[in-house]
């Protein structure tokens, strides 16, 4: 017989060889083994596989493949209202504060729409990671609303720092106010010729949507007809990475770099050690109407609150401008139906530093409404700015200063002052540029509430007259928000000295009807 050792040997070598082949050809994906050790952030990634570009359009933030993070699951909001309303947003195992920050955020965003349009018919939304990386996840939501006049897709994008709990809104990527008024102005360069940029300003409901693209740019997306005409579809703008750099916040050159490296195998070891949305400090974009500088209180301060009902009107935008050359600032009892027709000059008013508050839809004597009624006429105004602005009043201006206990109850449910006036320069019915700048003048004092209307062009004529000699006489224009200090739900307020009024101004003060 022929000796066997060559067989042996032959084989000993072929198994060799296939070892080697399969160690050369194993995958170094989601199969290989992942790094047991966590990271200080929360997350468990393969430490020794080597980084992958991001993925993703030079004109929008990155994507990443849900197949990459590890059990990614997704939840559907429920809706009791009578909408139509299909949302659909992730769920990461270990990431319950941000399944709880979606759930709300969203959920009111739906409220939000079905309340502020009259003629609202549906709104769906879908979701997409554009981060997921060194313990930051990035989420981007796509929604299509529809309503009377037609389908609008809207983007907002929340970060979610999986060590702490937080999340974040888009224009905490920034610095402060101050490095997201530099880039807007860098935002109004950079879209297109087809927007509108006077209607770009940096305040929050505008930069809900920021990322990264795949090479660290930034990019700035906008909703549907929010700074252009509605068939322009979605305007962007992309701002260059080096541009950029000094801008961002910590948080913002985290989310950066988790944003521009490509994901394998990502998942979240374990819950956050706080529970929490990201709200600690001030948020880039959110104003207040107070100023920390000027104090009412102060004897040597003398304040005086100006105050424009049923707008915004043709002449509001001229009087933005009056207000500003004499660094006055005022309070616009914006009223539903101009808000509809002109919400740009709402947006701009806000973001010039005014107090914007709410003076129902319809314009209707609430005394004669019953309470659920009540409560719908200001419901619709108090989600179109908050649609507009990011910004949710705690004020409100009862129509022909009609108020009662019916009202009061509505108003204090709802987180809502009531504020008439102390100086009524009637100048709905004198449309008499003169007569309105005289009454406003000769009952100007400290702490008065001065009542206007910015829909008659006599007004603003008026108004530029009654500011400059306001300030030459020197008073500081406030809002009424800064001169009353906080206010209580439901009360009634009349001047600076927070008081109910012994009664109520002639319902002929406050007369326009919309």
């Amino acid at each position: 017989m022929a000796p066997d050792r060559p067989l042996i040997t032959v084989v000993v070598a072929m198994v060799v060889l296939l070892g080697l082949v399969y160690l050369a050809t194993r995958p170094s994906g989601p199969l290989a083994p992942v790094d047991s050790e966590t990271a200080s952030n929360g997350s468990t990634e393969d430490a020794s596989a080597p980084e992958i570009p991001a993925t993703g359009e030079p004109d929008e933030l990155t994507v990443v493949d849900p197949a990459e993070v590890v059990d990614l699951d997704e939840a559907e909001l429920a809706y009791d209202g009578d909408l139509d309303v299909v949302v659909r947003y992730p769920v990461l195992p270990n990431a319950e504060p941000l399944t709880d920050f979606l759930d709300r955020t969203l959920a009111a965003g739906v409220e939000a729409f079905d309340a502020a349009n009259p003629g609202a018919e549906s709104y769906e939304a879908e979701w997409q990671l554009t981060a997921a990386n060194d313990g930051v996840v990035g989420v981007r939501m796509t929604s299509m609303e529809t309503d009377s006049e037609g389908t609008r897709e809207c983007h907002s994008t929340y970060w979610y720092d999986t060590a702490t709990g937080q999340t974040f809104e888009s224009t905490r990527l920034f610095g402060g106010q101050d490095q997201l008024a530099e880039a807007n102005g860098l935002v109004r360069e950079r879209v297109p010729d087809s927007a509108y940029t006077d209607t770009i300003h940096p305040v929050g409901a505008l930069y809900d949507s920021v990322g990264f693209n795949p090479d660290g740019d930034l990019v700035v997306e906008f909703d549907d007809g929010q700074v252009a005409a509605p068939d322009e579809g979605r305007v962007h703008a992309v701002l260059d990475r080096e541009g950029t750099e000094p801008l961002l916040s910590e948080l913002g050159a985290r989310v950066r770099d988790a944003a521009t490296v490509g994901v394998r195998g990502f998942a979240i070891a374990e819950p956050p050690e706080a529970d929490k949305d990201g709200r600690d400090d001030p948020t880039p974009g959110h104003l207040s109407p107070v100023d920390d500088e000027v104090d009412c209180s102060d004897p040597e301060t003398r304040c005086v609150a100006l105050t424009y009902d049923d707008g915004p009107g043709g002449g509001t935008p001229a009087l933005l401008d009056t207000l500003a050359e004499y660094d006055a600032r005022a309070t616009f009892f914006v009223t539903g139906v101009p808000v509809m027709a002109d919400p740009m000059t709402v947006r701009r008013a806000y973001a010039e530093g005014h107090e914007i508050a709410n003076h129902t839809l319809g314009h209707p004597d609430l005394t004669g409404l019953s309470e659920s009624a009540v409560r719908s006429e200001l419901a619709t105004v108090q989600a179109q700015i908050y649609r507009e602005t990011g910004y949710t009043p705690d004020l409100m201006r009862p129509p022909y200063g009609a108020t009662d206990d019916s009202v009061a109850a509505v108003t204090a449910d709802m987180g809502l002052a009531q504020i008439l006036w102390s100086v009524d320069t009637n100048d709905w019915k004198d449309r008499n540029a003169s007569i309105v700048k005289g009454r406003a003048l000769n009952g100007a004092s400290d702490g008065a509430i001065i009542l206007m209307h910015d829909i008659h062009d006599t007004s603003i004529t008026a108004s530029h007259e009654i500011i400059r000699e306001l300030d030459a006489r020197g008073y500081t224009m406030v809002t009424v928000s800064q001169l009353l200090g906080t206010t209580e739900p439901g009360a009634t307020y009349v001047d600076g000295v927070p008081a109910p009024p012994e009664e109520s101004p002639s319902p002929d003060g406050d007369h326009e009807d919309v």
